[in-house]
């Protein structure tokens, strides 16, 4: 559902995308490429892996969460609106890519604000996928040394390295990340994400099925939850559900990378805010549970390449602006950035205070702000003018995204102070 709202789109625009490509092509025929000048050759099969996989990372693991503290209605209402909002956003984005012919979001900041327009894009990219990179890399720190100890059958671990989630996080980051964030362009990268979405369609299965078979027995768990009150209980769905939707960083790479460019269009009580480890509770040898544990780590693992791509791009667009591609600097970034995230995911305390905090700061920017206010100051006066219906539809976004933006963070804030906060508690 979320992937076809990504990818649905309006056919009417393909004539201007086209005419848009065919101009960018002719005049940069005499230039020397750059690093985001890559030729259009990912084919539209890999491009739909490439985008689902940038939006069923880690989030999903949350939204059982999210629905636990609103209600099924509530749940499916606001999970509609903002995947709405989200599929809107993207079309902003889109058609002012279109019509300046710039296909990176941090330049679409220069050419709408200048410098300033440039940094605030490139910092907010950086922050939302180290955010969202840090909390793939906590689910492997969580959950690889669980699936191992269920394999081996140790009950008391006695602190064997192999069973050390720090450790398994380095090893997994420089045997299987770190090569595959090394690669030129991320259109090479859609077997892989191909391979990630299966597994996360196995994790659905398994989900809709367990729920047939398991009655949660955790009535305590339930107590303490409700205990909570109100603003442990509403302070993160909000976020979770805006940080499950944001793949507006990678959208334009990957659309950049097409071949032919067109319009991207439970007992609710006893859920933790990472659903694997609500199973976990109930039987840790389940072979189902033990085979959708790997899925997951499978497909989160191969979920933060997709995501590194955009925070490297941006800052070689805020470092290195006129810089021609050189390996050194593209390896050097890449390994940088994946030491940060693995010092991050071994220090940071909860899954859920990287949900909350980032939904709440950098997504409202990428989701509604930004495309919102470079749509306003993009799209010509004379196609559009400034009382036009869609710039004051996007004016309404753009102001939307703010109030968003400040009630969440008004809601966590609240939470932390009362010293309830989830972001802080255990695991």
């Amino acid at each position: 559902f979320k992937i076809y709202l990504k990818l649905s789109g309006h056919h009417s625009k393909f004539a201007n995308l086209a005419e848009s490509s065919e101009f960018l092509s002719n005049a940069d025929d005499k230039k020397t490429p750059r690093f985001t000048d890559f030729e259009g050759k990912t084919s539209f099969g890999m491009s739909v892996f490439n985008l689902g996989n940038a939006i069923m990372g880690s989030g999903i693991l949350g939204l059982a969460y999210a629905m636990a503290n609103t209600g099924i209605v509530l749940f499916i209402i606001l999970l509609t609106v903002i995947a709405g909002l989200s599929s809107y956003s993207i079309h902003l984005l889109l058609k002012s890519s279109g019509v300046v012919g710039i296909r990176a979001y941090e330049q679409l900041g220069f050419r709408a604000f200048g410098t300033p327009g440039k940094m605030a894009a490139g910092i907010a990219i950086t922050l939302q996928n180290i955010g969202a990179m840090s909390s793939y890399l906590y689910i492997v720190k969580y959950e690889f040394p669980l699936v191992i100890q269920a394999f081996l059958k140790v009950d008391n671990p006695s602190g064997e390295w192999y069973l050390n989630g720090n450790y398994l996080v380095v090893i997994v980051s420089c045997s299987v990340i770190l090569p595959l964030a090394l690669m030129k362009q991320l259109g090479y990268l859609g077997y892989t994400s191909g391979f990630s979405l299966s597994c996360m369609v196995f994790f659905l299965i398994a989900v809709i099925y367990k729920t047939f078979q398991v009655k949660c027995p955790f009535d305590d768990y339930a107590h303490n939850r409700t205990a909570l009150g109100f603003n442990t209980s509403t302070a993160y769905t909000v976020p979770i559900l805006a940080f499950a939707f944001v793949c507006h960083p990678e959208v334009l790479p990957i659309y950049t990378e097409l071949h032919i460019q067109e319009y991207y269009g439970f007992d609710t009580n006893k859920v933790e805010a990472e659903l694997l480890h609500t199973y976990s509770r109930i039987d840790p040898y389940d072979t189902l549970i033990l085979c959708v544990r790997l899925a997951v780590l499978t497909a989160v693992t191969l979920t933060v390449p997709i995501v590194l791509f955009p925070v490297r791009r941006a800052i070689q667009q805020l470092f290195f602006p006129n810089k021609t591609f050189w390996w050194p600097r593209h390896i050097a970034i890449a390994v940088t950035l994946l030491t940060i995230i693995n010092l991050l995911v071994i220090f940071a305390p909860n899954i859920l205070g990287i949900f909350g905090v980032i939904g709440a700061t950098s997504a409202p920017c990428l989701i509604f702000i930004f495309p919102a206010v470079f749509y306003i100051r993009i799209v010509p006066k004379e196609e559009e003018p400034m009382r036009s219906a869609p710039k004051i539809l996007a004016a309404c976004f753009a102001i939307l995204g703010v109030l968003f933006m400040v009630m969440s963070l008004g809601f966590i804030i609240i939470d932390w102070t009362s010293g309830s906060s989830k972001g802080s508690s255990g695991h």
